[in-house]
């Protein structure tokens, strides 16, 4: 197996996920439409740290005078001029599909441009999965990294929609060495209520898990968001079973949910995180522009990471 995967489930935080991304080769990061300081300050810590080869795709000359200014180093650096967000979104998505960059991260570019050439069916990297956001976490007081999909992309996704989100996240967590994550699918109570569409999904899901119908990695739901991440609360609760309390990854009904949790981990806990979206062909290191340059060179890691599980399962 590759570098990003680790022998065993232990301690991991984000300062492991950037060592295990330093220990891969030959791997380049297509940049749409890189005119964007923050951007640039994660690819100079991904340079200085020999991650990976960058093709920054946006006007030529402004990249050059930003690149002076930040003292990237233009060894592992190419620049492919573009005129707009839109053509910067194109060329990198093609250079992406054509196997000259392994990864695609976003820019200076709004998420509906990006998506649009993603999901182009002449060269875009459209897959038969749902594209579903995932974000690791490492939040104070765990010792191991909590997965929260999904913040961004999926508004109030069905049954067959959430299977898919949650077998995006699996691979996720899977590439960067949990080998069977504990996914807890998340609802505001513990019991399957009809009136509640969260719960009735939750247990579908815990029971495909159980069928076989969902595979590498073991679901239980519906669980209050205590539970799922505190032992304490779950032997309040008289909640047993592998995933009560130690939950990897938390799986959310809806766009709303995720973005509350999402928002809430970083602006009330200082959590650190990378995130990426999953079920394309590649993965997409997809960041907000309100990141700071830490959070993206998580992004780039994990994206890193994950496209090396990839290639090894082709």
């Amino acid at each position: 197996m590759g570098g990003c995967l680790l022998r065993k489930v232990g301690t991991m935080k984000l300062k492991q996920l950037l060592q295990k991304a330093a220990e891969l080769d030959n791997k380049t990061v297509a940049v749409a439409h890189a005119e964007d300081d923050e951007v640039l300050q994660a690819v100079k810590l991904a340079v200085d740290k020999q991650f990976a080869r960058f093709l920054l795709i946006g006007h030529r000359e402004k990249l050059r005078h930003m690149m002076t200014e930040q003292n990237i180093s233009k060894r592992h650096v190419d620049i492919i001029h573009s005129e707009s967000p839109a053509d910067s979104a194109r060329i990198a998505v093609q250079a992406v599909k054509s196997g000259n960059a392994d990864v695609l991260m976003k820019g200076n570019v709004p998420t509906a441009v990006l998506l649009k050439a993603v999901l182009n069916k002449e060269y875009g990297l459209r897959s038969s999965h749902v594209l579903s956001h995932v974000a690791a976490f490492e939040v104070s007081g765990f010792e191991r990294l909590i997965y929260v999909t999904d913040a961004a992309m999926n508004i109030s996704p069905k049954l067959d929609e959430l299977k898919q989100i949650l077998e995006n996240a699996v691979g996720v967590a899977r590439s960067v060495g949990v080998q069977m994550p504990k996914v807890a699918c998340l609802a505001a109570v513990e019991t399957v209520n009809p009136a509640m569409e969260a719960t009735l999904n939750a247990a579908a899901l815990t029971q495909m898990n159980h069928r076989g119908q969902i595979k590498n990695c073991v679901v239980d739901g519906p669980l209050a968001l205590d539970n799922a991440i505190s032992p304490l609360a779950a032997r309040h609760k008289n909640i047993s079973g592998i995933v009560a309390g130690e939950a990897d990854i938390l799986l959310v009904p809806s766009i709303e949910t995720g973005n509350v949790l999402y928002k809430s981990l970083i602006h009330f806990a200082g959590a650190k995180v990378g995130a990426i979206l999953a079920g394309a062909k590649a993965p997409i290191a997809l960041t907000s522009r309100a990141d700071s340059a830490e959070n993206k060179l998580y992004s780039i890691a994990l994206a890193l990471c994950t496209s090396e599980a990839r290639q090894e399962e082709e």
